[in-house]
C-alpha cells in the first residue's frame, strides 16, 4: 500500500510492483465490468468483450501514470458501500425482476387465457354438437307426427332446419383469429416493457457510475481545497500532536465533538441518516415484495385453472319427447249419459335423446404454468440484505474514504491535523 499509494515510485522494483498492483486491479475490474454489461445490462456478446478490454487497458494506463486517480479509484470501493452504491444494487434488482421475473407473470397469465380458449372453443363444439341433436330429433318428430292413421288428419310437414350448424366453421375460424390477437397483444406488450425497462435501466446504471467516479472526484477535491471538510477525528497524527505539544486535555474535553475513525461510535446525525435510509431500503423492498407476490399469485391462479379445467366433469343433457295423438268417439253422447268417452289412439311417440356437454378436452394446448424461480429470489433477498449492510455500514465506508486520501496525500493530512488542533486550543482558551 506504501508503493501503490505514493505519488512517484522510487526505483525500478517499486515500479514493477506498482504495475503488478494495477494489472490485478484491471483484470478483476475488466472482469467484473463484463459480467456486469452481458449479464446484468444484456449487451451483447462481442460489445461487452470489447468495452471490458478497452476499459481495462485505460484503467491500467490511468493507476499507473496518475496518482490522483489511483486515489479515487480507491476512495470507489468503499464509496460502493454509500447511497451511490445502494442505488446501483437497485438498480440490479429490477433488471433481475424484469428479466426473471415479469414474463414468468406474463407467461402464467398466457396460460390462463389457453384454459379459458379451451373452455369457450369445447363449450361451444358441444352446443354446435346439441343443434345436431335438436336436427335429428325435429326430424324424427316430424316424421312421427306425419305417421298418423287417416290422411284426414294428417297435419303439416313436422321437420325443422337448423341453420347455426352451417357456421360452425366461421365461429371456429372467429375464435381462433381472436386468440391469436389476444397472444400478439400480450407478446408486443411483454417485448416492450421488457425493452423499455432495459434501455432505462441500462441509462440509470450508466449514470450511477460515472455519478460514483464523480463523489469520489468530489470527496477528494474537498478534501484537498477545504481544511474543515470531514475533519472532526481523533486519529494518531492528532494524539502524538497533542502529546508533543502537552496539551492531551484538549482530545479529552472534546470527546463528545471528536470520533475516533477506528471505533464504533456514531454520531446522533449518523444514526438518524442510518434510519432514514433503512427506512428508503424498507419501502423499496415492500416494492420488490408485492411484484414477487404477484408471481406466486399469477402461478397459483393458473396451476389452479390448468387443474380445474382438467377435472371439469361432462355434464349431461336429456331430451325426453312424450307424444300422443288420441280422438273422441262422440264424447257429447257418452257425456250426456255419464258414460267416460271412448278414445282411439291415432299416434304415440315416446323417445329420449341424451347429449354431452364437454367443456375441456386433452387436444387443448395449454402451456404448463411456470413456477417461481427460487434462485431469482435467493439472489434479491441477498442483494437487499447488502443493501442493509451498506446502511449502517456507510458512515464506516466513508470513514475509510478520509483514511485513504489521507495516505495518498500525508502533507496535506498533516495540514488538516494542525487546522485541526488550532480550532481545538481557539475553543478550549474560550
Amino acid at each position: 500500500w506504501w508503493v501503490y499509494s505514493k505519488p512517484v515510485p522510487a526505483e525500478s522494483r517499486e515500479l514493477w510492483t506498482l504495475f503488478l498492483q494495477c494489472s490485478c486491479i484491471t483484470v478483476v475490474i475488466g472482469g467484473l465490468f463484463y459480467n456486469w454489461m452481458f449479464a446484468s445490462l444484456e449487451y451483447s456478446w462481442h460489445l461487452s468483450v470489447a468495452m471490458a478490454i478497452s476499459f481495462s487497458l485505460l484503467l491500467l494506463l490511468t493507476l499507473l501514470l496518475v496518482h490522483p486517480a489511483r486515489c479515487v479509484f480507491s476512495m470507489i470501493m468503499p464509496t460502493l458501500g454509500t447511497k451511490q452504491g445502494r442505488k446501483l444494487l437497485f438498480s440490479t434488482c429490477i433488471m433481475i425482476a424484469v428479466v426473471n421475473i415479469t414474463p414468468n407473470i406474463i407467461s402464467n397469465i398466457k396460460t390462463i387465457l389457453q384454459v379459458i380458449k379451451c373452455i369457450c372453443r369445447n363449450s361451444s363444439d358441444s352446443l354446435l354438437n346439441s343443434t345436431a341433436l335438436l336436427e335429428k330429433v325435429s326430424w324424427e318428430f316430424g316424421d312421427a307426427i306425419q305417421e298418423t292413421i287417416h290422411s284426414i288428419y294428417k297435419p303439416m310437414n313436422g321437420h325443422f332446419r337448423f341453420s347455426l350448424l352451417q357456421n360452425s366453421s366461421l365461429i371456429y375460424q372467429k375464435m381462433h383469429l381472436a386468440g391469436e390477437k389476444i397472444s400478439r397483444e400480450f407478446l408486443s406488450v411483454e417485448v416492450l416493457v421488457k425493452d423499455s425497462i432495459l434501455v432505462a435501466n441500462r441509462l440509470v446504471a450508466g449514470f450511477f457510475m460515472l455519478y460514483l467516479c464523480f463523489e469520489s472526484t468530489w470527496y477528494l477535491k474537498n478534501y484537498l481545497t477545504n481544511l474543515r471538510f470531514d475533519n472532526f477525528y481523533i486519529t494518531k497524527k492528532l494524539e502524538r500532536l497533542a502529546m508533543d505539544r502537552k496539551a492531551a486535555h484538549l482530545l479529552v474535553g472534546s470527546s463528545k465533538k471528536l470520533i475516533r475513525p477506528t471505533g464504533l461510535k456514531l454520531s446522533w446525525e449518523e444514526v438518524v441518516l442510518c434510519l432514514v435510509q433503512a427506512m428508503l431500503v424498507t419501502v423499496a423492498l415492500m416494492l420488490m415484495l408485492v411484484v414477487v407476490a404477484m408471481d406466486h399469485f399469477a402461478f397459483s391462479v393458473a396451476d389452479t385453472a390448468v387443474r380445474k379445467a382438467a377435472q371439469f366433469s361432462v355434464v349431461p343433457i336429456t331430451l325426453h319427447i312424450k307424444y300422443k295423438v288420441e280422438i273422441g268417439i262422440m264424447p257429447f253422447l257418452f257425456k250426456v249419459f255419464g258414460h267416460p268417452s271412448q278414445e282411439l289412439l291415432l299416434g304415440d311417440f315416446n323417445r329420449s335423446y341424451h347429449h354431452h356437454l364437454i367443456f375441456s378436452s386433452a387436444h387443448c394446448r395449454i402451456s404448463p404454468p411456470t413456477p417461481p424461480n427460487p434462485s431469482v429470489l435467493l439472489v434479491v433477498g441477498l442483494l437487499f440484505c447488502i443493501l442493509y449492510a451498506t446502511v449502517f455500514l456507510e458512515t464506516y465506508a466513508r470513514r475509510l474514504c478520509r483514511k485513504i486520501a489521507a495516505s495518498f496525500f500525508q502533507s496535506w493530512e498533516e495540514k488538516r491535523v494542525l487546522y485541526l488542533y488550532g480550532k481545538l486550543s481557539r475553543r478550549h482558551r474560550k
